[in-house]
C-alpha cells in the first residue's frame, strides 16, 4: 500500500499515456481536418464595385479549393475583385504542384498586373502580399490602390456629369462618345510624371483627370472604366507591359464589348501631348477593333503600345471586322 501511494501519480501517469495512444488515430484526423479543410467558404461581406462577369482568361471562383493552376488565377482574381483586404485557403494534397505553382503565381508581377485589369478600378490592388505554409496554407493580403473618400468624390463628379449632360434617349454609342470628349476638353497629360515618374497630381487614378485635370494613362482608363460600368457596360482594362514591348514602359487603355463585338478605347492617344501647346482632340481610337487599331498605329513613327498578348486578353483572339 505504500508503494502505491509513493507511485501514485507514475500510475496515473502511465494510464494517461496509454488512453491517449489509444485515441492517438482520431486526435491526428482532427489536426489534418484543421490544417487542410476540404474547402473553404468567402466572407459574407457587401462588395459593392465585385464584377459578376466572368472573363476568358479569369473567372469568379466557385471553389476556393484549387486542382489547377487556372483555379489558383481564378482565386486571386476573386480575392481582389471581390475586395477583400485578406484570404485564407488550402492547398489540397492531391493537388502536387499548387504550392509551386502558387510561389510562381504570386511572385509574377506582370500575371498579377493583368488579373488586376479586370477588376473594377476601385478594386485595383496597390499591393499584393501571399504567404506560403508547408502545411499548403496560402494567406493573402491586398492593400488597394483607391481610399474611400477617393471614390465618393470621384463617384459623386461622374454622377454629376451624368446628370447634366446625359438623357436616357440617348444611344449607348453617343453616352460614351459624350463622356470621351468631356475628359480629353478637361484634361491633360502628366508629362511631368511620365518623364519623372513624380507628380503634384494624382493623374495615375481617376481622381487626376476628374478633379485635377491631369492625367497618365491609368488615370484615363480608370476614369473610363468607371463611366461605362454605370451603364452596365462590359469592360475591362487591356495592357501592354514591357516584357511585352521589350521597353522600359507599358501602356493601359479601355477593352469594352458593344454592339456584339469587344473594341477597343484609347483616351490617352485620342488627346495628343503636342509640340504647339494647343489642345486636340481626336476619335482615331475610339472603338475600333482589332483591324481598326492597327491602321492607327500605322504611320512615320511606328508605333508599339498596342501590341497585347492576346493569350491573355483573349475576347479580342477572334477577328473583329
Amino acid at each position: 500500500m505504500k508503494w502505491f501511494k509513493e507511485n501514485i501519480l507514475t500510475i496515473v501517469c502511465c494510464v494517461f499515456l496509454f488512453c491517449l495512444l489509444g485515441q492517438m488515430n482520431t486526435i491526428s484526423t482532427v489536426i489534418t481536418t484543421f490544417v487542410e479543410p476540404k474547402d473553404v467558404k468567402p466572407p459574407l461581406v457587401s462588395t459593392p464595385y465585385k464584377k459578376e462577369d466572368n472573363f476568358l482568361f479569369v473567372q469568379n471562383a466557385i471553389s476556393f479549393s484549387p486542382l489547377s493552376r487556372q483555379d489558383l488565377k481564378n482565386i486571386f482574381f476573386t480575392i481582389v475583385n471581390s475586395g477583400w483586404d485578406s484570404f485564407t485557403f488550402y492547398c489540397p494534397s492531391e493537388y502536387t504542384d499548387c504550392i509551386a505553382d502558387m510561389k510562381d503565381i504570386s511572385q509574377d508581377q506582370t500575371l498579377l498586373t493583368h488579373i488586376n485589369n479586370f477588376v473594377h478600378p476601385f478594386y485595383s490592388f496597390s499591393n499584393i502580399r501571399t504567404s506560403l505554409s508547408e502545411s499548403g496554407e496560402v494567406s493573402v493580403q491586398v492593400e488597394y490602390l483607391y481610399n474611400e473618400e477617393q471614390i465618393k468624390i470621384i463617384n459623386e463628379k461622374v454622377d454629376q456629369y451624368i446628370k447634366q449632360n446625359i438623357t436616357d434617349d440617348m444611344e449607348l454609342y453617343d453616352k460614351i462618345k459624350a463622356f470621351h470628349d468631356y475628359v480629353i476638353d478637361h484634361t491633360k497629360y502628366d508629362v511631368t510624371r511620365n518623364e519623372n515618374g513624380e507628380s503634384d497630381y494624382l493623374s495615375y487614378l481617376a481622381y487626376g483627370p476628374l478633379m485635377e485635370g491631369y492625367a497618365t494613362c491609368n488615370g484615363y482608363t480608370d476614369v473610363m472604366a468607371i463611366f461605362l460600368t454605370k451603364f452596365h457596360v462590359l469592360n475591362y482594362k487591356i495592357a501592354t507591359t514591357p516584357d511585352t514591348l521589350s521597353s522600359s514602359e507599358g501602356h493601359v487603355w479601355n477593352a469594352l464589348y458593344l454592339d456584339n463585338e469587344w473594341v477597343h478605347l484609347d483616351l490617352t492617344w485620342d488627346d495628343p501631348v503636342s509640340n504647339d501647346g494647343k489642345d486636340y482632340l481626336q476619335h482615331k481610337y475610339f472603338l475600333v477593333n482589332n483591324e481598326e487599331l492597327e491602321k492607327a498605329d500605322e504611320g512615320e513613327v511606328e508605333v508599339l503600345e498596342h501590341q497585347f498578348d492576346p493569350s491573355i486578353y483573349l475576347e479580342f483572339q477572334e477577328k473583329n471586322n
